[in-house]
């Protein structure tokens, strides 16, 4: 998640549709007392909110997935990682549902409720990067191996300390956030590994830059010892890095955040991370449509996906540019 606000980027159109290719049609569903109809070649794709990149770069693998196979989507996403914003998106569906929705839920239980009703009316639910508690609404939910990617982060950390001892902080979203807060939980898990790097504990940043920023600034003058930060997401991340350099500590802290986003990238490139765990959202938008469309066409549908982790440095940036995130399609 991102997991998730924007400072960079442009921003995500509120409906973005795309025309569709090929023919075929898959037979209409209709459900609820309603009577409402799915429109059988439509997908409608909610991601957690717009202008971040990484959910840029998810609804790009998803259009280009989905014009190849001939079906049509629109991109529809909220101005905040927030339920509230999010469930009026997803009630605006209304009585003219898609064939399916694929959906980031902001909270794993708020967004329960309107994605059932969506789910009555006969639209098949697919979850791209975060979930729900309930695994009983989804066809399918495809995701980073969050854990793992907090597992990397730890040990990305632990060979940027180089055997020096210190504490680490680690800045989270928001609770009940299924993907920064199972981050923050594997990092922690996997810090436990390492005698010389100590937890100075996990603190929650409501997703605003700002917040990170004031977390930085109290733990540098509560810690002394502050060795690292581990950002869970974006915009915790480019809160951390004002903090740092706000106190004159980039590069004294060693900072690494979550995703590969523009800005990100360059920050890692002036030094001001040190260390990056890139997902790929693309794949996680293409495979999303996929699994839709298999669940559609009554095809097999595999209900939990991963996509692929990726520890990023300035040594190896090179390399891993292919995971780059996008501003645009």
């Amino acid at each position: 998640m991102k997991k998730t606000l924007l400072v960079t980027g442009a921003a995500v159109s509120a409906a973005l549709l795309l025309t569709a290719c090929g023919g075929g049609t898959v037979g209409e569903s209709s459900s609820g007392d309603s009577g409402a109809k799915t429109n059988n070649k439509k997908l409608s794709l909610i991601p957690g909110v717009q202008a971040e990149p990484f959910y840029i770069s998810m609804q790009c693998g998803a259009e280009a997935e989905a014009k190849k196979s001939g079906y049509e989507i629109t991109t529809q996403a909220p101005q905040k990682f927030d339920a509230a914003m999010q469930t009026q998106l997803v009630n605006a569906l209304g009585s003219n549902p898609p064939a399916a929705l694929l959906i980031a839920p902001t909270d794993a239980q708020a967004m329960l409720a309107p994605i059932q009703q969506v789910k009555t009316r006969g639209a098949k639910v697919i979850e791209v990067d975060t979930a729900l508690k309930d695994t009983g609404v989804a066809e399918s939910s495809i995701s980073s191996d969050n854990a793992e990617g907090g597992k990397l982060a730890a040990k990305t950390m632990s060979e940027l300390a180089a055997g020096k001892t210190g504490s680490v902080l680690v800045l989270d979203t928001i609770a009940g956030t299924s993907t920064t807060n199972t981050r923050a939980k594997g990092f922690e898990d996997e810090l436990k590994n390492y005698p010389n790097l100590k937890s100075a504990g996990v603190q929650f940043t409501q997703n605003e830059p700002d917040q990170a920023a004031s977390k930085v600034t109290a733990a540098l003058a509560s810690t002394p010892d502050l060795i690292g930060i581990f950002a869970t997401n974006l915009n915790t991340g480019e809160g951390a890095a004002t903090g740092l350099r706000n106190a004159g500590k980039i590069g004294a802290v060693n900072l690494i955040g979550f995703d590969a986003s523009p800005s990100e990238i360059e920050g890692l490139k002036k030094g001001e991370y040190q260390g990056l765990i890139a997902q790929d959202p693309a794949a996680i938008g293409q495979q999303g449509v996929q699994q839709a469309i298999a669940a559609l066409e009554g095809k097999p549908v595999t209900r939990n996906l991963t996509a692929s982790l990726h520890s990023i440095t300035k040594a190896n940036m090179d390399a891993n540019a292919q995971y780059f995130y996008k501003q645009s399609c």
